[in-house]
């Protein structure tokens, strides 16, 4: 029986394969090739590793193939429950592991109604493959984060230790997903040492 990431997976091919249909249309490429990834970390196998659930789910690189994986498969309000969805650029891991993620961390947004989730994910995907942040080098990815009680999203960036660059990032992201509340920054550093560290670096 076919797990759900897989079932996932599955279905942004067939969405990616709809978008190819129109070969005869002019094709609206991005400046960079971007992956969408999936996990579930509410069933992990038996002492399986932080991660060994994450799945990659189709990569793209045009405007169009963008649109038909959005609206058919990664819109939050589909997601299952306790699922990640990762929207990361091509070559980079949504993990700490990863060597452009490692030295990095993450602006986080919570959300407890599903149509804002929506809309904040949305926008944040547009800005990210829009090339709208002037820091765009910086940026990982952004991921998606569906529970029961409070919502989240998060852009990873890539280098923590530059407050200058992750404020403006901060302040910019805040303008883009229309949020007044103040947010916080968090060191993957400081996650892994301590998973119960919930204080940021930064704010904005």
């Amino acid at each position: 029986m076919a797990s759900e990431g897989e079932i996932m997976v599955e279905s942004a091919e067939v969405a990616a394969g709809a978008a190819d249909m129109g070969e005869a249309k002019p094709r609206h490429r991005l400046e960079r090739k971007w992956t969408f990834w999936f996990d579930n970390p509410s069933k992990p196998n038996q002492g399986a590793a932080w991660g060994s659930s994450l799945r990659k789910a189709h990569t793209f690189e045009t405007v169009e193939e963008f649109w038909c994986l959005y609206d058919q498969i990664f819109r939050p309000s589909k997601f299952p429950a306790n699922a990640d969805f990762h929207l990361f650029k091509t070559g980079i891991e949504p993990k700490w592991e990863d060597p452009e993620c490692a030295n990095g961390g993450k602006w986080t947004v919570t959300s407890s109604r599903k149509t804002n989730l929506d809309a904040m994910w949305l926008e944040t995907l547009m800005a990210l493959i829009g090339e709208q942040f002037e820091e765009s080098d910086e940026i990982c990815g952004v991921v998606a984060s569906v529970r029961q009680r409070q919502d989240k999203v998060a852009l990873w960036t890539k280098t923590a230790s530059n407050e200058a660059t992750q404020m403006s990032i901060g302040r910019k992201w805040k303008e883009i997903i229309d949020v007044t509340d103040k947010i916080s920054y968090s060191f993957h550093d400081d996650s892994r040492r301590e998973k119960s560290n919930r204080s940021g670096r930064y704010s904005v």
